[in-house]
């Protein structure tokens, strides 16, 4: 009796020890809290304020914005609030729990998709340690874009478009993909980015017909239709794109966006990543295995792998923001590869030590697969989510745990000095700012949403931030009264010398210099 009372508390002790998959939920948040700047890295940008006050607008008006709300310079201009259901979201989750809940919200986000990761991976390589430290490394490289922001939406979707489509028998799409339709609709209004969901349909689509190129008989007539089948789906999907507010201009008005390269002059994210990064070292790792990968699943016919690989990979060394979706992407395909490589490696060495050292591998995946990855309560998960929202409303908690904007980096105390009446120039992220703690007394005269004021109305403002040529014309033309700037900025040296503007206010993170003349 004792025996078998021993053992139904071991087994109800297992139950209660976090498994792999429940670690891989948590990476996101301990990533967070370890190596990055806590609650204020997803706030770290202050586009979250503008989706926010135009959730609540268009909660309140009770349809989505055609026109500007939000700027003086522009307003009532044409404008596209193209991911306006995430802006709803987070409206909503503003009026319930403010930032914090926000916050909480974009770590469950990043939890959920790491944690769908890792099962993608797993399925691929059916080696458990492999999937864990391939789900770690990606996850890890896509924290680059880690922000409060509806583009977590468009990684969750990767990994949900890549699961049916690159998860059934031997590579080939599941039947389930002709839901993928449905979740198109969906994506579109969340984010722009289910573009890419299209591409990777299309993808698979050419591995079909390029099977079919190769093939002879009933295996050519096989592959045929499944491409065909998945052309189908792909033109399905981007008919259910157009089921948005703005239907077919939304999709010119992207196409505009992404191919005009002057958007995208001096904003930090669509630059190439700094080798000095300090998450440059995780990207690295997966530009280092993702080709050879890309060439592995070449040679097995996995055209959708390589095509994919070599797209992102262009796209991620182009721009930063590109690299989680090249994270997602890569990472069931790498994960494969290394499993199969390691069992070559076992059957090609003759040195012993080198047979000694990938049996003790294979071994620790064997024990790996069966402590970490039985059925579980997710006690710890609950747990840390909980400690996380109560610390977060916590007024005395320490500072990594504060979900805000850093008053370190915007002007939290410069913006009790501004007027409801002033038409004030700030820089576009600090635009945002005013935007969520100003609207709708005050208007902005440039805010983050560079797809909006195109690459002209960009020049005048550069040119103004940098003090250049003509920037008190500007400022005239658009009858700006009041100048928030960066303490040690080139416009703020600009301002002490100039006779119009005078400084009405200084601390260590703004400036705020007022006309001296009325218009």
């Amino acid at each position: 009796m004792s025996l078998r009372l021993h053992g139904v508390r071991s087994g109800w002790l297992n139950l209660l020890v976090p498994s792999l998959p429940e670690f891989a939920f948590l990476t996101p948040i301990l990533f967070i809290f370890g190596r990055m700047n806590g609650a204020h890295a997803l706030l770290g940008d202050a586009d979250t304020g503008w989706h926010i006050r135009a959730g609540e607008w268009i909660l309140e008006n009770r349809r989505v914005p055609t026109q500007d709300i939000f700027s003086f310079t522009r307003a009532s201009q044409p404008w596209f609030a193209w991911e306006w259901l995430s802006d709803v979201c987070m409206a909503l989750l503003h009026y319930a729990g403010g930032l914090p809940a926000i916050v909480i919200a974009a770590m469950l986000l990043l939890g959920v998709t790491v944690l769908l990761l890792f099962r993608l991976v797993l399925r691929h390589c059916q080696n458990p340690a492999i999937a864990f430290a391939v789900t770690v490394i990606a996850a890890a490289s896509s924290s680059i874009h880690w922000l409060a922001r509806p583009h977590l939406f468009t990684l969750l979707f990767v990994v949900i478009f890549y699961g049916e489509l690159g998860c059934g028998e031997s590579g080939r799409p599941r039947r389930s993909v002709l839901f993928l339709p449905a979740l198109m609709v969906l994506w579109t209004n969340l984010h722009g980015g289910f573009f890419i969901g299209i591409v990777m349909v299309c993808a698979w689509a050419v591995q079909g017909w390029a099977a079919a190129l190769l093939s002879t008989g009933a295996p050519r007539l096989s592959a045929m239709k499944r491409g065909n089948s998945l052309a189908c789906v792909a033109l399905a999907c981007l008919a259910a794109s157009f089921a948005n507010p703005y239907t077919w201009r939304l999709h010119e008005h992207l196409f505009d966006y992404l191919t005009h390269p002057g958007y995208f002059l001096g904003i930090q994210e669509f630059l190439p990543i700094s080798p000095g990064h300090p998450l440059a070292r995780f990207y690295e790792v997966l530009l280092f295995f993702a080709p050879a990968a890309a060439i592995w699943q070449l040679w097995r016919g996995r055209y959708a792998a390589f095509i994919q690989t070599a797209l992102w990979m262009h796209l991620s060394l182009s721009a930063s923001r590109n690299i989680p979706v090249f994270a997602m992407l890569v990472a069931p395909s790498v994960g494969e590869a290394l499993t199969s490589w390691l069992r070559c490696v076992r059957v090609a060495v003759e040195a012993a030590w080198a047979r000694r050292l990938t049996a003790l591998a294979v071994r620790m995946s064997f024990i790996v697969s069966r402590a970490g990855m039985q059925g579980r309560f997710w006690l710890l998960s609950g747990a840390v989510v909980l400690f996380l929202f109560a610390r977060m409303h916590d007024p005395a908690a320490a500072r990594i745990y504060r979900a805000e904007f850093d008053p370190a980096v915007y002007p939290e105390e410069a913006i009790g000095r501004l007027r409801a009446a002033d038409r004030v120039f700030t820089d576009d992220e600090w635009g945002d700012y005013l935007i969520f703690r100003c609207y709708p007394a005050g208007k902005v005269f440039i805010d983050g949403r560079s797809d909006f004021y195109g690459p002209a109305f960009e020049d005048q403002y550069r040119d103004v931030l940098n003090a250049r040529s003509s920037w008190q014309g500007t400022l005239d033309d658009h009858r700006v009264d009041t100048l928030l700037v960066r303490t040690g900025s080139p416009l703020s040296e600009g301002l002490r010398s100039s006779r119009i503007f005078s400084l009405a206010y200084g601390d260590k993170v703004a400036l705020i210099f007022r006309r001296n003349t009325a218009f």
